[in-house]
C-alpha cells in the first residue's frame, strides 16, 4: 500500500476516537440539559452523527454507478454494528439494555431488516422503494419524539446554563460530527485503495472493507461512551445508527439513483438474511436479563468471524465455503436458536413470577 494510504488511514483512526470522544461528552450533556434519558440521544443525535460517513459513502458510489458499494456497504454495516461494535463493547462492561430497546427499538429494528429484505426481493431497489424506506424513517422520528417527551424527567438539581449551555453543548456536537465524518472520507479512501490493488469485486469491497471503515464511527463512538460508563448511548447508538442506515441511507440513495440500484443474487441469497438473522438475535440476546453480557459479547463476535470467513473464502473460491456454510447451517445455528429460546424462556418465567410475588 502506498504511504499516502498508510497516512490516510492511521490519521482517519486517530481523527475518528477524537471525533467520538467530542460526540460522546457533548450527548451527555446535551441530555442533561433538555431532561432526557441518553438512550434518547444516542438513538437519534448521536447515532445520525456516526452515519454521516456511511452516507457520504453510499451516494458518492451510486453517483459513480457503483450500486453493489452502495447496497452492500449497508448490508456490511448493519452486520458489523451489531456483531463486533456491540460484542466489544460488552467486553469493555457489560452493557445495560434499557426496557424500550426491546420493547420498541429493536422490533422496529427487525421491522426495517425485513422490509429491506422485501424491496430487495426483485433484485433492485427503485424510487419508490427509497420513498417507502423515508417514510418509516420519518415515522420512527415520530415515536421517538413521542417517547422522549414521556420519558422527559425534571431534575432534582437543574444545571444552570453558565455550567452547561446547550449551544456550546450543540458546538461540540458539530464539531464531533465533521471530526467522524472526514475521518469516515480519509479510511474509506485508503480502504477503496487497498481493495484497488487485491482486485476484489465491489459487492466484497462494499461488505467488508466499506463497511468496516463507514461503521468505525458507530465502534469509536460506542467505546468510548462504554469506557467512560455511557452504557445507553453505547447501545442506543449501534440500534439508531442501523435504522438511519437501513430507512434514512439506503432510502436516500435509492430516491437519488440515476437509475434502480441493484441487488446481487448473492447478497439476497445469503447477506440479507444474514442481516436480518442478526437483527433477529438482539431481541432474545436483550431481554434475557436486559444487559448484554461479556459472554454474549464473545458470541457475536465468533459470529461475524464465521461470516467473515465465509466471505472470504466464498469470494477466493476456497473449498471451505460449503463446508462452512453446511456447519452453519445445520449445526450452529439449529444450537444457538435452541439455546436463545431456552433463555428468553427462562426470563419469561423470571420476570412473570417477579410479577405475582407479594
Amino acid at each position: 500500500m502506498p504511504l499516502i494510504n498508510l497516512i490516510e488511514l492511521f490519521g482517519g483512526l486517530l481523527l475518528l476516537i477524537a471525533g467520538a470522544e467530542v460526540m460522546v461528552r457533548a450527548a451527555v450533556r446535551l441530555a442533561a440539559r433538555l431532561h432526557v434519558r441518553p438512550l434518547i440521544i444516542g438513538l437519534t443525535i448521536v447515532a445520525l452523527g456516526s452515519s454521516a460517513p456511511q452516507m457520504a459513502v453510499s451516494l458518492q458510489a451510486t453517483l459513480a454507478q457503483n450500486t453493489d458499494i452502495a447496497v452492500g456497504s449497508v448490508i456490511g454495516s448493519a452486520i458489523f454494528n451489531i456483531l463486533v461494535t456491540l460484542g466489544l463493547s460488552a467486553l469493555i462492561i457489560p452493557l445495560r439494555v434499557s426496557r424500550q430497546l426491546v420493547r420498541l427499538d429493536i422490533p422496529l429494528m427487525i421491522g426495517a431488516s425485513l422490509l429491506v429484505f422485501v424491496l430487495a426481493w426483485n433484485e433492485e431497489f427503485t424510487p419508490l422503494d427509497g420513498l417507502i424506506l423515508l417514510a418509516a424513517l420519518v415515522l420512527y422520528l415520530c415515536l421517538l419524539l413521542r417517547q422522549s417527551r414521556h420519558s422527559a424527567r425534571p431534575q432534582a438539581h437543574p444545571i444552570p446554563p453558565t455550567k452547561a449551555p446547550w449551544l456550546s453543548s450543540l458546538l461540540m456536537i458539530v464539531g464531533g460530527l465533521a471530526m467522524l465524518a472526514y475521518a469516515g472520507h480519509l479510511l474509506v479512501g485508503a480502504a477503496v485503495a487497498m481493495a484497488a490493488d487485491l482486485g476484489l469485486s465491489e459487492r466484497i469491497i462494499g461488505l467488508t472493507i466499506i463497511a468496516v471503515s463507514t461503521s468505525l464511527p458507530e465502534l469509536a463512538t460506542s467505546l468510548i461512551a462504554a469506557l467512560r460508563g455511557q452504557r445507553d448511548i453505547a447501545v442506543g447508538n449501534v440500534i439508531g445508527s442501523n435504522l438511519f442506515n437501513l430507512l434514512g441511507v439506503l432510502g436516500l440513495t435509492a430516491l437519488v439513483a440515476p437509475s434502480p440500484l441493484s441487488v446481487s443474487p448473492n447478497a439476497l441469497d445469503f447477506d440479507l438474511p444474514v442481516m436480518l438473522g442478526v437483527a433477529v438475535l438482539c431481541l432474545p440476546v436483550f431481554y434475557s436479563g436486559y444487559r448484554v453480557t461479556r459472554a454474549e459479547g464473545l458470541l457475536f463476535l465468533g459470529l461475524y468471524l464465521a461470516y467473515g470467513l465465509h466471505v472470504v473464502s466464498f469470494t477466493t473460491g476456497m473449498p471451505l465455503a460449503g463446508r462452512l456454510e453446511h456447519l452453519m447451517l445445520f449445526y450452529i445455528l439449529p444450537a444457538l436458536v435452541a439455546f436463545l429460546l431456552f433463555t428468553s424462556l427462562r426470563a419469561w418465567r423470571r420476570q412473570h413470577h417477579k410479577r405475582e410475588s407479594p
